[in-house]
């Protein structure tokens, strides 16, 4: 087997490991908790069906490719919670040498590609990462809301909070942001789920 093979395959096993990544949001019907690999699934499937509702035109072959790769740090630098302040400050530096080591497993120009793509979704700058954000943050907002809120409650979650993030997501559709997030925010906030 040749070393470009061999590198290829060994990153695809590593990346299996997301798969043992669990975040905070349980799977919708008061199901068990997701992983990362479901999430980063369910974006990609999400972004493609969604895409007409971008804000402006987006790739979405780029956009599902981002999506798919995104949390793939967090084999090495765990999930952070949206809502914690203490892993948050954080979170960058890890999952930076988490980058480097994990996309590292790849050919020289994979590895460049992907940790660009990664760079990408993280600047926030292009459409494409703009729309994948939404996706990142619509995501579990409707499980949460399939679940009547209740990891919110569970965490204690404020309306601040959940504004701050949720407000992103307007830069990648603003359509969205209007006709689903908003109306789901003000429910729950109005049972109780989301604190004032």
């Amino acid at each position: 087997m040749d070393k470009r093979l061999k590198s290829q395959l060994a990153f695809a096993l590593e990346i299996d490991k997301e798969k043992s990544i669990l975040r905070q949001t349980h799977l919708s019907g008061h199901g068990r908790r997701e992983n990362d690999a479901e999430h980063a699934w369910h974006m990609a499937i999400m972004s493609y069906l969604l895409r007409e509702y971008a804000n402006e035109e987006v790739d979405i072959a780029h956009v599902m490719l981002m999506c798919l790769i995104h949390d793939v740090v967090e084999i090495d630098a765990g999930d952070t919670y949206a809502y914690d302040a203490e892993g948050l400050k954080t979170q960058a530096a890890r999952e930076e040498a988490a980058k480097q080591r994990i996309f590292g497993l790849l050919p020289d120009d994979q590895a460049a590609e992907l940790m660009a793509l990664f760079d990408e979704f993280e600047a926030y700058e292009t459409p494409e990462s703009k729309f994948a954000h939404a996706m990142d943050n619509l995501q579990p907002l409707m499980l949460n809301d399939a679940n009547g809120g209740e990891d919110w409650a569970l965490h204690g979650v404020t309306a601040k909070q959940v504004y701050g993030r949720q407000s992103k997501s307007a830069l990648g559709s603003q359509q969205l942001f209007d006709e689903v997030i908003d109306p789901i925010i003000k429910t729950q906030i109005e049972a109780g789920n989301i604190q004032p």
